[in-house]
């Protein structure tokens, strides 16, 4: 029977290239036309692409987390005798997708195999990954029958893969360069390393930000006193911090805000302002990594149900798993614990809006005939003016800093 390609259709009208989200079938599985089997990214909306054939998936051979352009091979389907290939749109020829992961090597030169995708990892062996900081690298390690064990592991550290070591605050990190497979190109002068699945969706996204969101940025200051109070009160019994109860007061601002849970049509014509509220919040991962964790359905959460389904989103978003998707609209970012009091938040689409809050610092205020300290943040807020004025981000920002400043933990 024939093999024939699975390649990207053109999604929508001038579109040039779209980020592969994830794979809905794996290799083996039967499928019916017009069944989806793929998800796209595109500055429009997240897709689920459709199989133009029935066959069976013989293999993908690009990864997920990836921005390809309108073509591409990404698959190929064992398909009746008679069936010929479709065309979709335009892109590369069908062998540029795996030419993009070279496996020669010569000379000085190292170049790395594309990692394996199709790996099972069991729960032993995450674990095992995650404490070796080796878990974005484990398509990198042998595996017998297509499940990586955690004897797989260990006879892969044996034999010359990093080591791991433990910092002074518990963080694990990598003690030794990443191995070679990690480097596309090393030679006397510089080594070519490739990015993250995760950076690469970040960057994607970001340049779809700066190519159609229309960024402007408002600031206030705001008194922290009430989440110290209601984070003391919660400590000993291991409650919320103050940025998940900031984080609450954010979607209740939401709720009365509309354009704050918008997105803009393609066509510049339409809002679409989605009836439920899935907050992002931002996920620092070593490496200088970021991701986004979503709160789903926040505003249908009471505050120990919020408080709980964050810390989940945030634990799956530290197995590096990006969450957002077009409905995630707004994503705060928690700068503060980086040390920064104030910083520009860039908008990261498919978001409309960035809320930064920065670190807490003693501010001076007037009382009496002398001054008193209390704890203050500096809350930045970047937006699309395509999507809120400059009085609607105003009155959004002033509602978040009065519920921050009225909270009452529950």
């Amino acid at each position: 029977m024939p093999v024939i390609s699975v390649r990207i259709p053109q999604l929508g009208e001038g579109l040039q290239e779209a980020l592969l989200v994830e794979f809905l079938k794996k290799p083996g599985d039967r499928i019916k036309r017009d069944q989806p089997i793929y998800v796209m990214e595109t500055d429009k909306a997240t897709t689920d692409v459709e199989s133009p054939y029935d066959g069976t998936l013989v293999e993908w051979i690009v990864e997920p987390g990836t921005v390809l352009s309108i073509g591409t091979e990404i698959g190929r389907m064992e398909v009746a005798a008679g069936i010929e290939e479709m065309p979709a749109g335009h892109g590369p020829a069908a062998h540029s997708a795996a030419s993009s992961a070279p496996t020669a090597t010569t000379g000085n030169t190292r170049v790395a195999a594309r990692p394996r995708t199709d790996i099972q990892i069991p729960p032993r062996t995450r674990r095992l990954l995650k404490e070796k900081g080796l878990l974005e690298i484990a398509g990198q390690i042998p595996c017998e029958g297509g499940k990586l064990m955690p004897e797989d592991v260990e006879a892969w550290l044996a034999a010359g893969g990093p080591t791991a070591a433990t910092s002074a605050n518990g963080d694990v990190a990598l003690a030794v360069k990443a191995p070679p497979a990690a480097v596309l190109v090393s030679n006397e002068q510089f080594e070519v390393v490739p990015l993250s699945q995760s950076q690469i969706t970040l960057n994607y996204r970001l340049v779809r930000g700066t190519q159609a969101a229309v960024p402007v940025t408002v600031m206030t200051e705001v008194d922290w006193s009430a989440l110290e109070a209601a984070r003391s009160a919660a400590r000993s019994s291991g409650g919320p911090t103050a940025f998940a109860m900031a984080c609450w007061c954010v979607v209740q601002s939401m709720k009365t805000h509309d354009r704050f849970r918008s997105a803009i049509a393609a066509d510049g014509r339409a809002f679409r302002v989605f009836r439920r509220i899935n907050l992002g919040v931002a996920v620092a991962l070593p490496g200088d990594l970021l991701v986004t964790a979503v709160v789903r359905d926040a505003c249908q959460l009471d505050q120990p149900r919020f408080y709980s389904a964050l810390a989940a989103a945030v634990d799956q978003a530290r197995d590096d798993k990006d969450q957002a998707d077009e409905s995630t609209t707004l994503t705060v970012s928690n700068i503060g614990k980086a040390g920064m009091r104030w910083g520009i938040p860039a908008i990261v689409t498919p978001a409309m809006a960035t809320l930064a809050i920065g670190q807490v610092v003693p501010t001076p205020v007037p009382d009496g005939s002398g001054f008193r300290f209390r704890p203050t943040v500096n809350a930045t807020l970047g937006f699309d003016h395509r999507v809120a004025n400059g009085v609607g981000a105003a009155n959004f920002l002033d509602h978040v800093r009065n519920g921050i400043e009225s909270f009452r933990l529950a």
